[in-house]
């Protein structure tokens, strides 16, 4: 490839990537409570919107929430090699993706994608950044879509905008200058924001003292890898909240509508029929009567004393408004949402359909999401297989890339909620001849950590001091003393 078709595809892909930006802006957004009214008329709008701007009945980031809060990773098991699945645990630890990868799930759930760089350092090192779905996307060849063609990073500072074009044989460098304005009052995270912008003007980025022009590409593949939200064939990603924007928006107009109401329309309300309204003569200084008054408005709704003339003179009145139709609807709403998005009702309903519910009917309510869990491990566990194989690539060992190819990736049971089912289901396992290395996997133990559990459970089988402390209390029988 020369450096201008390198231009073009980067121009190409770019274009591509700008387009998705503003939707991942809502997406995000909408999941951070940002909000805006939405489907009210022009004429409440202009009456009423400035009064509520700003406010949100956030019932998106519960939706992500309760999904991401069950994916954890746990690392990878080899077929008979325990070292195998150690070392890549070590760099994956070596790279924080402990966090990175939970900052990269609740990304991915929310705006449908996100992706993953493997790059060496200098020492030829594994450097592994999760990335924002903003800032980086893959050219997939054509007649194949799982095949990776090319792949384009970009990112801004102070004053510039920089692209990366990573092919499995080179990686070009590109640089323009910044074309959005940044605050330098807004937070380094939100500067780096690269919002919507036009095309074009990209021009070679060569690194001082270094005339290398593209670089080589040492690992012999596109370095980017995509994890994407429940894709279907010949679709894009899905975001978990799409489908909840819509409800989100009427939800909260609806509690906008319950504001005004309460405002205007929660307590009591007096008229007054079949006469004018109440007068309070005016006296002068004899006190004699020279003219009429209203009365206040005021002084009826404290004093709560007015004398009528006239003989059909009435007073009538009308309860205060209702609001619980609001309150009805609203409630319906989020169980809309709730079952459209198999988020279990204890996570968003407070009262309907979850009264007086036994564990086991809760357990229940919970089946959607677990196995909305484990599909969306369908789609990241090659992601993250992939990853590992890259990071073994960078270590320049091809024999564990191959075997990480039919690894397993293991992670978290989404349905075990807590300590103590989790240990009664290892121990009726163990009961049935399951092996003791087995079930550390189930329990989540990190490859990392197996050997050491194994080590430790050896010392205290032959040390003399443990096993006693571990036999139970001998209680004296009667003849002996005993009580």
């Amino acid at each position: 490839m020369d450096a201008d078709s390198a231009r073009l595809l980067t121009e190409r892909i770019y274009t591509r990537l700008n387009a998705r930006r503003p939707d991942v802006e809502t997406f995000e957004k909408y999941f951070r409570g940002e909000q805006p009214l939405n489907y009210a008329t022009k004429e409440w709008q202009d009456a009423n919107a400035a009064q509520y701007a700003g406010f949100a009945d956030n019932w998106s980031a519960p939706v992500v929430n309760a999904e991401s809060e069950r994916i954890d990773y746990t690392g990878m098991t080899f077929d008979g090699d325990d070292k195998a699945g150690r070392t890549l645990h070590e760099w994956w630890m070596r790279n924080e993706m402990d966090m990175q990868s939970s900052q990269g799930f609740v990304t991915t759930l929310t705006t449908g994608r996100s992706f993953v760089i493997v790059w060496g350092d200098r020492a030829n090192q594994p450097v592994v950044t999760w990335e924002h779905p903003s800032n980086v996307e893959i050219e997939y060849d054509w007649e194949n879509p799982r095949l990776r063609k090319a792949a384009l990073k970009t990112w801004v500072d102070e004053t510039l905008e920089y692209a990366t074009l990573y092919t499995p044989t080179e990686v070009w460098k590109f640089e323009r200058p910044r074309q959005r304005q940044k605050n330098d009052r807004d937070s380094q995270a939100e500067q780096s924001k690269t919002g919507f912008a036009a095309d074009g003007g990209w021009q070679a980025r060569v690194s001082p003292g270094d005339d290398s022009w593209p670089l080589d590409n040492p690992l012999g593949v596109v370095p980017v890898v995509e994890l994407q939200n429940r894709p279907t064939l010949m679709g894009d990603p899905v975001s978990e909240i799409r489908g909840v924007m819509p409800m989100q928006d009427s939800i909260n107009l609806l509690w906008a509508y319950l504001f005004l109401a309460a405002d205007y329309a929660s307590m009591d309300a007096r008229v007054i029929t079949g006469s004018g309204p109440p007068m309070i003569p005016i006296l002068d200084k004899d006190g004699k009567v020279v003219g009429n008054r209203p009365v206040d408005m005021k002084d009826l709704r404290e004093k709560r004393l007015v004398a009528l003339s006239g003989e059909h003179a009435k007073i009538d009145s009308w309860p205060a408004a209702k609001l619980d139709i609001f309150t009805d609807t609203i409630e319906v709403a989020v169980g809309h949402i709730a079952s459209q998005t198999r988020t279990p009702p204890t996570y968003l309903v407070s009262k309907t359909g979850m009264s007086n519910v036994n564990g086991e009917g809760l357990k229940a309510s919970e089946i959607g999401l677990n196995k909305k869990v484990l599909e969306f491990w369908t789609y990241a566990g090659p992601a993250i297989r992939e990853v590992n194989r890259l990071i073994a690539l960078v270590l320049g060992d091809t024999a564990l890339a191959a075997a990480t190819s039919l690894a397993k990736v293991n992670h978290l049971n989404p349905e075990i909620r807590s300590e103590a089912q989790l240990a009664d289901m290892l121990v009726k396992l163990k009961s049935i001849g399951y092996p003791f290395k087995y079930l550390m996997e189930l329990h989540g133990v990190p490859p990392g950590d197996f050997k050491r559990i194994m080590e430790m459970r050896e010392a205290e089988a032959t040390d003399p001091m443990v096993m006693a402390a571990m036999q139970p209390l001998e209680v004296p029988s009667e003849s002996e003393g005993g009580v």
